[in-house]
């Protein structure tokens, strides 16, 4: 019997006699293990499903690289893991084959990770770029804005924007967070310094308006009602003029101003109503007046004996007593508008009669009467030179000086 009748073969392996099984690779037969239990043909078909467990990683390490995100470092680790595994497999098929599958996958593997390293330093760019940005206007904030509650509120975004962004290399990081949480404490030391100042302000405010309420306070029982209503009108201009205190003081002071404040008109209209209602009688009789004076002076004819008349019902008019506040306007208005009649009529009068007036009215009447002579014969003499054009002049003036004599004249008249 020879070798060959002894020895079951496959063309990547062997099982000799003694039941071992070899592996053909390029470098030669290696032993790859013993098969003690059955057929020759059994030990080869089990080895070659070894080998073919090792085809399916390869494939699956192929497929994961070709088609997922799987990263350069996790391919290489797979690929150095299965080519100790190919090294050493104790199987039977092409393991040289797959070793070459395996340096293919290396390859690509590398090229991955340079593609990985230049997406990530993409990346890194664009991180650092969008935090500068971030950290720009943070800064802007911190230094510009005095809307405190929406630039406190923009803050809080800027920072939720920066941990949701992705992330910069670490000296960059370093650097812009740096900024960035400056930029946040600037902003916060502003405004804290701002509301301090304006707490200082809100309280000096509080003790002004404290003295305002005092004083009203003070003043709430007075009678003297003219000067403490003027003074209540200073107070209130002083309040508003006072700024603002915190809410809570405000609220506080002005209920208290105000309750001083009506007080005292409350207690100033009663005795205005109390007061008005004693002096309707006065309203009545001066009603009374009011229209007698309407009759007897609806028409003057004789200035100086209006006037007579016009003290009588100046005597009555006082002797009738005060007004009540809600008639007082309406009847003084209407007694001066008889009294203002009075006074016109006098005037005109006097205009009629005065003798300076009368002797200019004389003078005007005689001048144009003598320029009206010197017209008329300048008029002749044009016509008999045949100037009609002197002529026509000469009459346009004479006619408008005979229109200012008419109108003189009958000035004149009036004052006879």
């Amino acid at each position: 019997m020879t070798l060959e009748d002894t020895v079951t073969t496959d063309p990547w392996g062997r099982v000799d006699d003694d039941g071992t099984v070899y592996v053909r690779t390029s470098e030669g037969e290696r032993v790859v293990g013993s098969w003690q239990a059955g057929a020759p043909e059994e030990a080869l078909a089990f080895f070659r499903r070894k080998y073919d467990a090792l085809v399916t990683e390869v494939e699956l390490l192929e497929k994961r690289l070709t088609t997922t995100d799987l990263s350069a470092s996790q391919a290489l680790a797979s690929v150095d893991k299965l080519r100790a595994a190919v090294r050493e497999a104790h199987a039977v098929g092409d393991l040289d084959a797959l070793a070459r599958r395996l340096g293919m996958l290396a390859e690509r593997a590398e090229e991955r990770k340079v593609e990985q390293k230049q997406a990530q330093e993409q990346a890194r760019h664009e991180a650092r770029d969008i935090k500068e940005r971030i950290v720009a206007e943070a800064e802007r904030v911190a230094e510009e804005t005095t809307h405190w509650k929406s630039g406190g509120e923009r803050m809080r975004q800027l920072i939720d924007e920066w941990k949701a962004a992705p992330r910069a290399d670490r000296p960059t990081e370093q650097a812009l967070w740096k900024r960035m949480s400056a930029a946040r404490n600037a902003f916060s030391k502003r405004r804290k310094a701002y509301f301090a100042e304006l707490d200082q302000q809100r309280e000096q405010v509080r003790e002004a308006k404290e003295q305002i309420v005092a004083e009203a306070e003070a003043l709430s029982d007075s009678t003297d009602w003219g000067p403490t209503s003027r003074r209540y009108r200073d107070l209130m201009q002083q309040w508003k003029a006072s700024g603002r205190a915190d809410r809570a003081s405000e609220d506080r002071l002005w209920a208290r101003f105000k309750a001083a404040q009506d007080h005292f008109f409350q207690a100033r209209n009663a005795v205005f109503a109390e007061r008005d209602a004693e002096l309707q009688v006065n309203a009545e009789a001066k009603e009374q007046i009011l229209e007698e004076a309407r009759r007897e002076f609806a028409e003057i004819k004789d200035p100086r004996a209006a006037r007579a008349r016009l003290r009588d019902f100046q005597e009555a008019w006082e002797e009738a007593g005060p007004l009540p506040r809600d008639a007082r306007d309406r009847l003084e208005g209407a007694f001066r508008k008889i009294e203002e009649s009075v006074r016109r009529a006098e005037d005109q009068e006097w205009q009629r009669t005065n003798p300076e007036a009368r002797a200019r009215a004389e003078a005007a009447v005689a001048q144009l009467r003598s320029s009206i002579d010197q017209l008329e014969t300048d008029l002749e003499k044009a016509r008999a030179a045949g100037n009609d054009r002197k002529a026509r002049e000469t009459e346009a003036a004479l006619a408008a000086r005979r229109s200012w004599l008419d109108e003189a004249e009958k000035a004149r008249n009036e004052m006879s």
